[in-house]
């Protein structure tokens, strides 16, 4: 056998170990619990800008990046930057001619700062205003219309309801093959009141990917990422596109 096949092999069998390994969900969960009072994701940079991700996260983003070849990444949720960024430095390594629209209800001065004077910005297009908002998807059907493949990433409002309407408005976007990846599913897994902020326990990212798939079949949870991640805050969160 053809040695990268079979380590591809050993590689989705450890995979699969990790799925059933208890232990290990444990001591991540205790992890992650732990590493939110320090606020873990807020330490890191892409290219000079905060990027507010885990790395590990990232590094499931540009394998889907590499497999799936988006000449349109649409997120909702700009912060300071950094990820749209990363997604702009993805394409450009690869040689794609393609643009990244980041969508941000208020994006603060300094950050659009940030993003506009960095050498990639050429291909990043900025939208100021809510998600779900008419106009908004409006400008994004504009901007991706010429688009053949594109992945979807949501990282704004964590609430329940905001999330579904997200789901529902965006991921007509996504077609086979691709992907939209829902961040921040990790809120239902920590105890109740963690954040002091709008979401909770039972009104989160992963209760409206939940709802979103009870009437949805063109997409599914793609669970050997979150299994070799271990340490992500998208469980459940990374859906792949199954049908147009």
């Amino acid at each position: 056998m053809d040695d990268r096949k079979e380590f591809k092999q050993q590689v989705a069998q450890e995979i699969q170990n990790m799925h059933t390994n208890q232990e290990l969900h444990t001591a991540t969960n205790t992890w992650i619990q732990a590493s939110l009072k320090d606020n873990y994701s807020y330490h890191f940079n892409w290219m000079g800008v905060p990027i507010i991700q885990y790395p590990q996260d990232m590094m499931a983003m540009q394998e889907i990046i590499w497999d799936v070849k988006p000449d349109c990444i649409i997120e909702t949720g700009v912060a300071r930057g950094g990820s749209v960024i990363f997604y702009a430095a993805m394409m450009k390594m690869m040689d794609i001619k393609g643009k990244v629209i980041g969508i941000d209800i208020d994006i603060r001065s300094h950050n659009r700062e940030s993003i506009e004077e960095h050498p990639l910005s050429n291909s990043i297009h900025l939208i100021e205003g809510s998600a779900i908002e008419a106009s908004t998807i409006e400008k994004v059907k504009v901007l991706a219309k010429d688009s053949k493949k594109v992945l979807l990433v949501l990282d704004s409002m964590h609430t329940h309801e905001h999330v579904l309407k997200e789901l529902e408005l965006y991921t007509p976007f996504v077609k086979k093959g691709s992907y939209c990846v829902v961040f921040d599913t990790i809120i239902e897994d920590m105890p109740k009141n963690t954040y002091d902020r709008p979401w909770n326990v039972g009104n989160n990212p992963k209760t409206a990917v939940w709802e979103f798939l009870k009437s949805n079949d063109r997409f599914e949870i793609d669970t050997p990422i979150q299994d070799k991640l271990q340490i992500t805050v998208a469980p459940d969160g990374y859906l792949k596109c199954i049908k147009d």
